[in-house]
C-alpha cells in the first residue's frame, strides 16, 4: 500500500516518519517542489520519496496537512479521487493571525470532503503535537488517535494502517458528529495525549 502526503510541515513529517518507520511506500510533496524535499527524504530514508501533489494524491491513502488557507488551491486541480481514503489531519486556523476560519456550521472534514470528490474523507491525526505524534508510539501502551468518518471500510483500513504503527484507534463516528469532537477549536479531545494499556 502507497500513501501519499500532501504538506510536509511539521505535522506532515511527524507521520511520515511513523508509515515510513512501519514500511509503507511513501511519497511526499509540498507547494515547493520534490527537490526541496530532498533532505527530509533522506533523512527518513526506507521507502520514501519526493514527489509532486499530483502524484502523491494518486496514492491508495493520502494524508493531506496543509495550512488551512492554502487547501483549497492545494486540491483544486487534482486527478479523480475515485473512491481513494483522504486522511484530513488539519485544523481550520487561519495563520498567521490564527483566526478560526467560517466554516458555515459545518466540521472542517465537511468541508474537506467537499473539496475532494469522491474520495472517502477520514479525519485524525489533529490532535497531537508534532513532537508526541512523531514520537514512539508505543511506551506501556499505545498512543491513540482519534478518527471519524462516514464511511466504514475506509476508518477500518485506517485503523489497520494504524494498528501497523502502533497506534491505538477509537472512533468516534461520523465526520458530522464524530468531527466535533476532535476538531481544533471547540472540540474536547485536541491535545490529549492519551495511552491506551494493553
Amino acid at each position: 500500500m502507497s500513501i501519499g502526503i500532501i504538506g510536509a510541515g511539521e505535522i506532515g513529517q511527524a507521520f511520515a516518519k511513523q508509515v515510513v518507520k512501519a514500511g509503507y511506500e511513501v511519497f511526499l510533496s509540498n507547494s515547493r517542489g520534490p527537490e526541496s524535499l530532498a533532505p527530509l527524504v533522506a533523512k527518513l530514508g526506507g521507502k520514501s520519496k519526493a514527489v509532486t501533489v499530483r502524484e502523491a494524491a494518486a496514492a491508495d491513502i493520502v494524508f493531506i496537512a496543509l495550512p488551512w488557507k492554502h487547501l483549497k488551491e492545494a486540491v483544486a486541480d487534482l486527478p479523480e479521487w475515485n473512491g481513494r481514503i483522504v486522511i484530513d489531519a488539519m485544523n481550520p486556523i487561519i495563520t498567521p493571525e490564527f483566526i478560526v476560519a467560517d466554516l458555515g456550521g459545518k466540521t472542517s472534514s465537511e468541508v474537506v470532503s467537499e473539496l475532494v470528490p469522491g474520495a472517502r474523507v477520514v479525519k485524525g491525526f489533529n490532535t497531537l503535537t508534532p513532537a508526541v505524534l512523531g514520537s514512539d508510539p508505543q511506551i506501556v501502551g499505545r498512543r491513540v488517535i482519534f478518527i471519524s468518518g462516514d464511511d466504514a471500510a475506509a476508518k477500518a483500513e485506517v485503523t489497520r494502517m494504524n494498528d501497523k504503527i502502533g497506534f491505538a484507534t477509537i472512533d468516534l463516528g461520523g465526520l458530522a458528529d464524530g468531527g466535533k469532537l476532535h476538531q481544533f477549536p471547540g472540540g474536547p479531545l485536541p491535545t490529549l495525549n492519551l495511552i491506551k494499556l494493553p
